[in-house]
């Protein structure tokens, strides 16, 4: 009976054990997927501020670890809650140039499929065009996955004026800090030299004196050693 039990309760721990690792391999699939799913993204800043009048460009691009096939892709703005639509295509393989249809008089397609590109100009900015713009993109090679990207615009009377001064200070001392680094060691170089030279002439002074001390003491080689020409 207690062997039995335990054959039991290894078995169930096996079982558990399958589970868990299909667990995991699932889990790593849905990461690899996701990895190789279709991206769309419009720039780490994903706002901006134009004046009245002005033209914007309302940046946009995508990315696939998988390749693309028949991307549907489209812009629209969110007007009071309702999403407007203001360009829509179908890129039909990777590097081939879509034809766009424009529903916008003030939008202007820019993007390109070699550079996957999806941007689009907005000319003569009116208050009425603030708010989110949603870049949209669809890949079929993905059974048919959404996925978008919001940018951002503000526009104003008069673009703010930026205060630098901070920045100034800033570039001010630390160009400071670097030129006097540069200026201590060019001093100790100098200094360094100097030395070097004081210590090669001290060197060639012991010398000097030493074959001196050497002369007045009568050493061989010295005038000591000199004898007095014999005379005839």
């Amino acid at each position: 009976m207690e062997l039995q039990d335990r054959r039991s309760f290894l078995h169930r721990c096996a079982r558990s054990g399958d589970v868990v690792h299909a667990g995991l391999v699932v889990t790593l699939l849905i990461g690899v997927w996701y990895a190789q799913a279709l991206e769309v993204n419009t720039g780490k800043v994903n706002f901006i501020e134009v004046m009245n009048g002005s033209s914007v460009l309302l940046p946009c691009t995508y990315a696939s670890c998988i390749g693309i096939k028949n991307l549907y892709f489209n812009w629209q703005f969110k007007d009071n809650g309702t999403l407007v639509k203001l360009c829509e295509a179908i890129i039909p393989a990777e590097g081939v140039e879509p034809n766009v249809k424009i529903y916008h008089e003030r939008v202007e397609f820019v993007g390109s499929s070699k550079q996957n590109n999806i941007s689009i100009l907005l000319h003569n900015v009116t208050f009425e065009d603030q708010g989110e713009y949603i870049c949209f993109a669809r890949n079929p090679k993905e059974k048919e996955r959404n996925h978008s990207a919001v940018f951002i615009l503000y526009v104003v009377d008069e673009l703010k004026e930026v205060d630098n001064t901070l920045t100034l200070i800033i570039v001010s001392v630390l160009g400071g800090v670097i030129g006097l680094l540069i200026l201590i060691m060019v001093v100790k170089a100098v200094v360094l030299a100097i030395l070097n030279k004081v210590q090669e002439k001290n060197k060639e002074c012991l010398v000097s004196s030493s074959g001196n001390d050497n002369t007045e003491n009568g050493l061989p080689g010295s005038k000591g050693d000199s004898k007095p020409t014999p005379k005839a």
